[in-house]
């Protein structure tokens, strides 16, 4: 196993998060790429796990946690660690360790940045991102909302944990059309996916008369502390599950029964 820094070479690789095979990755845009384009600068930061063979099995990228989508100061923020595990595309490289030499060569790179100390975002089911796979790693709980929790890692004594940029307001509702109001960020192609289904959905040539889209980049730090909220979809005001990824059609049915209600 070797652990790289990212390069041009693997670029295209990482925008789809490893799954170039995937369609589904394709018909989520070039929202991840818009995202790079604008972290760069700010200081983020992409590992890749390569195989003895020299294929890419795993990723983790983090940055300053002050361009995050938490709170805090002088530490880094991981927004995700992830080991290819489909048995398409480039196979399954999980239970191979990449995971945790990932893990150690960000934070072997961020003390050595300066940084105080690392966060990341976990959940308390056994999927993605587990929290109790950061807990194995030495990460505590510091903050959580729902089934997301935030972990942390502190490399010295003199520093404040992160916390959570809570919600702050939901979308408003529109007289006589259906409201669907998307939260992106960027980072996530899984979320950008629900951008662009929903994006489609409104417009779609039966509803497109029925609907009042709204987008809201949550890039900009006063947008998202605006409303506390980072990646999401709402139909007239409600929250829409979007973990994993709903349907096209899932969305679209969900529109069309609320617009069948508009008078």
């Amino acid at each position: 196993m070797k652990i790289i820094d990212l390069n041009e070479h693997h670029l295209p690789l990482y925008f789809f998060c490893l799954e170039d095979w995937s369609d589904e990755m394709k018909e989520a845009g070039n929202h991840k790429e818009v995202w790079y384009s604008r972290m760069k600068d700010n200081g983020l930061r992409v590992k890749l796990a390569l195989d003895d063979n020299g294929i890419v099995g795993g990723m983790i990228q983090y940055a300053p946690i002050e361009h995050s989508v938490v709170e805090g100061e002088g530490l880094y923020f991981i927004y995700c660690i992830w080991v290819h595990g489909h048995k398409q595309g480039r196979g399954n490289f999980q239970k191979r360790g990449m995971g945790k030499a990932l893990l150690g060569a960000a934070e072997e790179d961020v003390r050595a940045l300066g940084a105080k100390g690392i966060a990341a975002w976990g959940v308390r089911f056994p999927f993605w991102m587990r929290a109790s796979w950061f807990k194995k790693q030495g990460y505590t709980t510091v903050d959580r909302d729902g089934i997301s929790i935030l972990l942390w890692k502190p490399f010295t004594h003199n520093v404040v944990p992160p916390k959570r940029i809570r919600q702050v307001k939901l979308p408003s509702t529109v007289p006589n059309k259906v409201a669907v109001t998307v939260f992106r960020n960027g980072w996530c192609p899984a979320q950008n996916l629900v951008f662009e289904r929903a994006r489609r959905v409104a417009a779609d040539s039966d509803l497109k008369d029925k609907v009042a889209f709204q987008e809201i980049d949550t890039f900009d730090r006063g947008v998202l502390r605006e409303w506390g909220i980072s990646d999401a979809l709402f139909v007239d005001g409600k929250q829409v599950r979007t973990g994993p990824p709903p349907s096209f059609e899932k969305i679209r049915k969900l529109v069309r029964k609320r617009a069948k209600k508009i008078p």
